[in-house]
């Protein structure tokens, strides 16, 4: 296929730069557009791909499309789809935050396929997290694209789209958690007397490590807890002084309250 990426910015540009160096695409079948100018051209002169002037110029190249402009020009961008796209058969992968698919269908000719996304940052890193959720008019092959495309940086699930707005709340918006926590880490590193910057990468890497714990061991992140934990030892203590302080609670609001709040962006 070739694919045209409807807004060149950070996101939009970071699933694409991982799918071309995995192989999943070829440069030269990758269309870049965006309203501002200079971030498409930076992209295609980055990656070798070919900068579209205009809405009108990718369509006539393309047939599948990345949606990943402002959730506030999103409407825009459909109404001149609609007419450009006339009832020429394509698929849109849609990162925008907030915009349901039935949205996307009513607003698209019935001919294009739609696949809505949630993708977050730790893409640009290719280690993102995304979950997808297939429209009306998605097929298997659809899905099967849109997994390899998504899974090139990173972890890639596809589910029920009454679940996106818990998956904002806990991927999309967890990388901030996790910044925050990590950002604590180092900070309590340097009241005990570490230098701020073996502080910082300590956090961050023993963080990184036990994630990868477990996604690698399958197992239950309390079984892995419990391996650490000796009796009266340090751990514990540790891990006695977070139940004390909230630290479980307080995810569980963070979660919760991102969750309403994408459930409110979504009736908009």
């Amino acid at each position: 296929m070739n694919l045209g990426i409807i807004g060149c910015g950070k996101m939009g540009s970071a699933l694409i730069e991982g799918a071309i160096r995995s192989g999943t695409l070829a440069a030269q079948n990758v269309w870049g557009y965006d309203v501002h100018t200079p971030s498409a051209v930076h992209f295609c002169e980055k990656n070798g791909s070919h900068w579209a002037d205009s809405l009108a110029t990718l369509t006539q190249h393309c047939d599948a499309f990345l949606l990943a402009t402002k959730p506030q020009q999103v409407r825009e961008v459909l109404q001149q789809l609609r007419e450009l796209l006339g009832n020429k058969p394509a698929l849109l992968l849609s990162i925008a935050a907030g915009i349901p698919l039935a949205v996307l269908e009513a607003e698209l000719p019935s001919t294009v396929r739609v696949i809505r996304t949630m993708p977050n940052t730790p893409a640009l890193v290719g280690q993102g997290a995304t979950a997808y959720s297939l429209g009306s008019r998605a097929t298997s092959a659809d899905a099967d694209d849109a997994h390899a495309l998504f899974s090139s940086v990173g972890l890639a699930l596809r589910t029920s789209e009454t679940l996106l707005d818990a998956v904002t709340g806990l991927s999309g918006s967890g990388p901030a958690y996790g910044f925050i926590i990590i950002e604590a880490l180092a900070d309590a590193g340097v009241r005990q007397g570490l230098p701020r910057t073996d502080a910082l990468r300590l956090a961050a890497q023993t963080m990184l490590g036990a994630a990868e714990m477990v996604l690698r061991t399958g197992q239950h992140p309390a079984e892995l807890k419990d391996m650490v934990t000796s009796p009266g030892g340090t751990t514990i203590a540790g891990v006695a002084a977070l139940e004390e302080n909230g630290l479980r609670h307080a995810l569980h609001a963070a979660v919760g309250a991102a969750t309403t709040r994408s459930k409110e962006l979504s009736s908009l």
